[in-house]
């Protein structure tokens, strides 16, 4: 799809769309700004390749589209500046950032709207990021599940996160309840959310931060949990992005997951990240 500012080319039939024309480095124009932003509302992430892009030029892109969300001070990257999010997966790293499917900072009150990613260092080979459309993963479910689901709060945290940097290993299913005790921070959300820009309807739990539905145990909760993680990431729901040194991703937390792949042992993947802050899930 082309307009007059920007090309828009789809990469996958469920998500995603790269977007060819803007030149991050510059100031881009409301009209150009308005276009990229209808891209994303469209498809939940776009790419953009070959962006020559320094982290000044990232925070500037992302304010275009909103607040940025600060990190907390032992996420901070030493002079800097207090938004950007250093990945920097060395060679002798066993355990890489983003390894399970999520959306971005579910476990507060006030998630992200949308993340912002540009590859600076990657590996030879893997490396990629999936993506899934979470407006289709709720589509497709039943009318009856959709009713119940409506109705649904889930509690949201950070105790698997913690519990798998601690233990370097990602936790084995039917260990939720254990996880769950790692947590210091909690947020509650409903289960479908929606979209406050497009009004459209998406399913809102992950893996990485879900923990337990509202008024129910942990162990009550994962029969329907890990029927959902499973229903929300489907391949045909996906696409698969293989990053280059400057390419940009930049995603809607709102209604879209992703997974980072780690399948390059003894290779370095250096990203740099902002976010922009968004608002509390309705």
């Amino acid at each position: 799809m082309r307009n007059q500012l920007i090309d828009v080319r789809p990469v996958a039939g469920g998500i995603g769309a790269e977007i060819f024309g803007p030149d991050l480095s510059e100031d881009l124009s409301e009209e150009m700004v308005a276009a990229v932003r209808s891209a994303l509302l469209e498809h939940c992430v776009i790419f953009f390749r070959d962006q020559k892009i320094s982290d000044v030029d990232l925070a500037r892109f992302g304010r275009q589209f909103g607040e940025l969300a600060p990190l907390p001070p032992h996420r901070q990257f030493p002079g800097k500046f207090p938004e950007l999010l250093v990945v920097d997966k060395k060679p002798e790293d066993k355990l890489n950032f983003g390894w399970e499917w999520h959306s971005d900072t579910s476990h507060l009150e006030v998630p992200s709207l949308g993340s912002i990613l540009v590859a600076k260092i990657v590996p030879p080979t893997g490396g990629d990021t999936f993506f899934a459309n979470q407006y289709l993963a709720y589509d497709s479910l039943s009318d009856g599940m959709k009713k119940m689901l409506s109705r649904m709060r889930a509690v949201h945290s950070n105790g698997r996160i913690l519990r798998t940097l601690a233990e370097g290993k990602t936790p084995p299913r039917g260990s939720e309840s254990m996880s769950a005790d790692w947590a210091e921070m909690w947020a509650t959300h409903p289960v479908v959310r929606t979209h406050p820009e497009t009004g459209r309807k998406a399913l809102y739990v992950n893996e990485m931060h879900t923990e337990r539905f509202e008024d129910m145990t942990v162990d009550e909760s994962q029969p329907l949990l890990q029927f959902l993680y499973e229903h929300s990431t489907r391949p045909e729901l996906t696409c698969r992005f293989q990053w280059e040194e400057g390419s940009i991703a930049f995603w809607d937390n709102r209604c879209a997951q992703h997974l980072a792949l780690n399948d390059y042992p003894g290779h370095r993947r250096l990203m740099h990240r902002v976010q922009v802050k968004g608002t509390a899930p309705e």
